[in-house]
């Protein structure tokens, strides 16, 4: 069974089931989904006053709430996966504490969904999708208390770790089409500035399989009525 983590934040609610529903109607494997949501998280108390999400802190408790026991992965909500997960799981690791996508690249935009700020920094959307070795000696300091306590450069660079336990992902498993434009061969796609749900996004690259993945979370197939009184 695969683990995922997907961050969940009640104003884009919408964007986590889009998202499962992607994953698992793609996968070979059976999978445990699991919402951040702050709400839920009785050993933590969120502490920082930026970020532009829900989750921005959270996600660094993956091992923790694994009991620091085997892999599981952490997913943004503004996502959509375009092909199976069972693949990403694939290329564990077990040298590395971490894996992900190695993003170098300056964004285009000063500001995002919802007015926050967009700022460029080191290591920018690496935390966005996390491959976590949770049972790693190196991530048992990764705990609720040293979460609160560090700052977000801290925690979205990784700097706990050395730079040869960040293991690295192919760029299509975590593809800006907002970003970077439209790629036919991207794995996972993430709409970093703005889920394709917000009116001003709704027309991005590739946002048309973001609208088609939540009609099909919307779907039900329907009982066909003969007549005004069938039952």
């Amino acid at each position: 069974m695969l683990n995922i983590f997907i961050g969940f934040d009640p104003r884009e609610a919408v964007a986590y089931h889009v998202c499962s529903n992607s994953l698992a109607r793609l996968s070979s494997e059976v999978l445990a989904i699991t919402p951040l949501a702050l709400k839920n998280l009785k050993s933590y108390e969120e502490t920082h006053t930026d970020g532009s999400n829900h989750f921005i802190y959270s996600r660094f408790l993956i091992p923790h709430l694994m009991n620091y026991n085997g892999w599981a992965l952490f997913m943004d909500g503004d996502m959509i996966v375009r092909d199976d997960i069972a693949k990403l799981f694939a290329m564990r690791d077990e040298s590395k504490a971490v894996m992900c996508v190695h993003h170098d690249y300056k964004t285009r935009q000063t500001t995002k969904y919802l007015g926050s700020r967009n700022e460029n920094y080191p290591r920018k959307n690496w935390s966005s999708v996390v491959l976590w070795n949770c049972g790693h000696p190196a991530n048992r300091n990764v705990t609720p208390e040293f979460v609160m306590k560090s700052t977000g450069a801290q925690l979205h660079r990784f700097t706990w770790l050395d730079d040869d336990l960040v293991g690295e992902l192919p760029i299509e498993w975590n593809w800006l089409p907002d970003e970077f434009g439209a790629n036919p061969g991207a794995k996972l796609l993430h709409f970093t500035l703005g889920t394709p749900c917000f009116h001003e996004y709704a027309n991005s690259p590739m946002a048309a399989e973001w609208h088609r993945e939540k009609l099909l979370a919307n779907y039900s197939l329907q009982h066909v009525i003969d007549g005004p009184f069938d039952e």
